[in-house]
C-alpha cells in the first residue's frame, strides 16, 4: 500500500533556479528571524531570550522546511524510495530538522552545539548597555548561522530529489 502514494513534485522545487530562488527567500527570512532574535537578546532579562530564541527558530525552521516542501507532512507523503532519499540526504548533511517536527528536546540538542555561545550571551547580559549590545551581536549571529545551517541542509535534500525524480 505504501507504494501506491503518488507524489506531489508540485511541492519541491523542480530545478536549479527554483531551488536558488527557494534558497535566497529563505536566506532573507533568517536574516529578519536573526534581526529579532538579535532584539529579544538586547533585553536585559536572563533566559527571556532563549525562550525568544526557540520559539523564532521553530517557526523558522517549519517556514523552511515547507518552502522546500520538506515538512514532516510533505516528506510522509513521498513514495519510501524518495522518503528514504531524503532522510538519508538530510542525516548526511547534518540537517536534523529538515522533515521533522521540531521539538523542544530537538532544539535544546541544537542549541547545546553552540552553547559556549548562548553562555556568552547570557553572562554579557551583566554587563550594563555594551553587554547588551554584545549579547545582541552573538544571538543575531547564533541565530543566523543555524538558520543558513538548515536552508543549506534543505537545498541539498531538495537537489537531490530533484535528481531522482521522475521525468
Amino acid at each position: 500500500m505504501a507504494d501506491t502514494l503518488t507524489t506531489d513534485w508540485t511541492l519541491i522545487p523542480g530545478s536549479n533556479d527554483e531551488i536558488a530562488k527557494v534558497r535566497e527567500r529563505c536566506r532573507q527570512l533568517v536574516r529578519k528571524r536573526a534581526t529579532m532574535a538579535a532584539g529579544f537578546s538586547a533585553v536585559p532579562l536572563p533566559g527571556f531570550d532563549v525562550v525568544s530564541d526557540m520559539t523564532l527558530f521553530v517557526r523558522l525552521v517549519d517556514e523552511v522546511n515547507a518552502a522546500f516542501g520538506l515538512t514532516p507532512q510533505q516528506v510522509e507523503r513521498l513514495q519510501p524510495k524518495f522518503r528514504l532519499m531524503a532522510y538519508e540526504a538530510a542525516v548526511g548533511m547534518g540537517g536534523m530538522l529538515v522533515g521533522r517536527l521540531v521539538t523542544r528536546e530537538l532544539l535544546m540538542k541544537l542549541f547545546k552545539k553552540v552553547g559556549v555561545k548562548i553562555a556568552t550571551k547570557t553572562a554579557a547580559k551583566l554587563v550594563p548597555i555594551a553587554g547588551s549590545v554584545v549579547s545582541a551581536a552573538i544571538g543575531f549571529a547564533m541565530f543566523r548561522q543555524l538558520g543558513y545551517q538548515h536552508v543549506e541542509a534543505c537545498v541539498k535534500v531538495a537537489d537531490k530529489l530533484r535528481v531522482a525524480r521522475p521525468a
